[in-house]
């Protein structure tokens, strides 16, 4: 049975950081391409990051780029997401992704099998 267990979001000030972790079981992260999406109010869910499991090989969407870092430690059988210089249209719910799959990370919802339940991440003063 897969599970995913998403937390360390919260309230943080514009310029602060937070990181966000995703620990699964039921599959092993090692072998799979990782991501982290986003939902802000009103708005579609869109892809911040992610990591493929064939070459390594990261991607960020522009408006994270130079400020989020995914990363993931396989002993742990968790992926990050390193959120630094936050801004206030940052804030969103997160949601981390999976998919146990070889292969290159992808840009769609549809891309993932498994998800996280969401975490809410607030950057107000």
């Amino acid at each position: 049975q897969v599970q995913i267990e998403e937390s360390g979001g919260g309230l943080v000030q514009p310029g602060g950081s937070l990181r966000l972790s995703c620990t699964a079981s039921g599959f092993t992260v090692a072998y799979s391409a990782v991501g982290w999406f986003r939902q802000a109010p009103g708005k579609e869910r869109e892809r911040v990051s992610c990591s493929s499991s064939s070459d390594g090989s990261k991607a960020y969407a522009d408006s994270v780029q130079g400020r989020f870092t995914i990363s993931r430690d396989n002993a742990k059988n968790t992926w990050y997401l390193q959120m630094s210089s936050l801004k206030p249209e940052d804030t969103a719910v997160y949601y981390c992704a999976a998919d146990y799959a070889w292969r290159i990370c992808g840009l769609f919802e549809a891309d993932y099998a498994y998800w996280g339940q969401g975490i809410q991440v607030t950057v107000s003063s």
